[in-house]
Parts: C-alpha cells; structure tokens; sequence
C-alpha cells in the first residue's frame, strides 16, 4: 500500500542530488511538504521544478548544515509558520579520505564529524519541540555499515568512527523520545548505492550493478509514516529487514 503523507512537514538534508534529492521527491510524491536543504541554490531550484511537478510544493533552504546558527535560525522559521515538524531526514553526508588515520588531516576530521554527528545533533537540538509537537514526528537518519560491520574495514576511519557516533545519536535520541513522546527515530543503512559517494569510496566498481537512490526512496518513506512503530533501531537496505543494535559478542 503507498505511503501516504499528506499535509505533513517533512525536512531533508542534503536535498539537492542523490538520496536526499530521491528522498525528497519520494514524500512529496506521497503528499508531503518538503523543506529542501542544501548548499547549492540552483540543485535545489531543480528539485524545486521537480516536486511541483509532482503536485506537490518545497520550501528550499540554502544552507551549509555546518552552519549551526543557521539550523537555529531553521527551528524558529518553521515553528513560526507551521508550529511543528512531522519528519526529519538526516541525509547530508560527507566521505572524507580513504586513508590510514594517522595521514587524515585534521581539518578534514573536524569536517567529517561536523557534517555527519554535530549537524545532525544541532538539528535535533533546533527541532526537537516541532518533533514533539506533531502527532506523530518521525526522525530518520542515514547511517553506513561500515560503522558495525563484523568485517571491520580499515583507512575508512573518519567516516566510520562518524557513523559510529551517529547510531549513539540515534539510539539516545530514542530512548529519550520512546514511550513519553509520539516521536519514532531510526537508522538507515541505504547500503552500495549508484551515488557519486560511492564512485568516489570504490572508483573501480561498476556502477550499473548497483541499486539507485530511487530504489531506496521509498523505503525511507514508510519509515516517516505515521504507522511507523519501531524506534532505536536499523533498518538495513540490503536485507531489508529491521534490525536490533547487539551489544558486542
């Protein structure tokens, strides 16, 4: 059954190309208003073009998501003209070096972590009351399994420990929300995906074997409905199962 999201608020981060724009286009296709975050104002008029067509209508941000002013700013704007916020999508995401952690620079540290733990956090500090105050907020953010896997892999270090620290966000996030508040909040793990992160991450693979952002849209989107009933924990794309954080064996 499609997703339904009609007259709900939904913000994506990292809206103007790849998942997030797929992302963005999915729950505007479902009904929702779309507050489109990005840093590149003509991706986003695109997007723009994109989702009126879908019938549906954005709200287009430019920002830096290290702007942490900004996303303050981002909270009052919209309570002052919607008074809450039904989802939240953590998209944006930064790479960094594949490299061995003693040859990453430390200014690119600082970047990774900024973009991809400390953006996501200033968001929930920004709009936890406009999560709370809609009757069902939904909070999704985009994890990797490079983060958990059993196969722990090296030289991803900056990107993984990032990824790692997101899922303590999220699982803390949760249970803080969980029973007192209507507010659900996951992991998402979109695994190897047709995107330019992936081509930059394994320039040698083929990226015609590869499922796109579209393929993985819509699953997003049934964890935004207001059905949704799971909180802190992952959804992995690749087995498309949810699943359970363990603690170590």
């Amino acid at each position: 059954m499609p997703v339904s999201l009609q007259g709900r608020i939904a913000l994506v981060t990292g809206a103007s190309r790849g998942v997030g724009r797929a992302v963005a286009l999915q729950l505007a296709r479902a009904g929702a208003h779309i507050i489109a975050l990005a840093r590149t104002q003509g991706a986003l008029e695109d997007l723009d073009d994109a989702i009126r067509a879908e019938g549906s209508e954005a709200t287009l941000t430019p920002c830096d998501i290290t702007d942490f002013d900004a996303l303050d700013r981002l909270g009052r704007a919209i309570y002052d003209r919607w008074g809450k916020l039904d989802i939240l999508v953590g998209n944006a995401g930064v790479l960094g070096s594949i490299t061995p952690l003693g040859h990453i620079e430390p200014k690119e540290w600082d970047e990774v972590l900024a973009v991809n733990v400390t953006a996501n956090w200033r968001l929930i500090r920004s709009l936890d009351p406009l999560l709370r105050a809609s009757d069902a907020g939904r909070a999704v953010f985009l994890t990797s399994s490079v983060a958990h896997a059993a196969d722990f892999r090296p030289y991803w270090g900056a990107y993984a420990v990032s990824k790692a620290a997101l899922n303590a966000l999220v699982r803390t996030y949760a249970v803080e929300t969980m029973n007192i508040t209507a507010i659900k909040v996951m992991a998402v793990n979109p695994g190897p995906l047709r995107t330019r992160m992936r081509a930059k991450a394994m320039p040698g693979e083929d990226p015609m074997t590869l499922r796109t952002p579209e393929d993985f849209a819509p699953k997003v989107a049934a964890l935004c409905s207001p059905d949704w009933t799971e909180t802190g924990k992952l959804y992995d794309f690749p087995q498309d199962r949810v699943l359970s954080f363990t603690a170590p064996a």
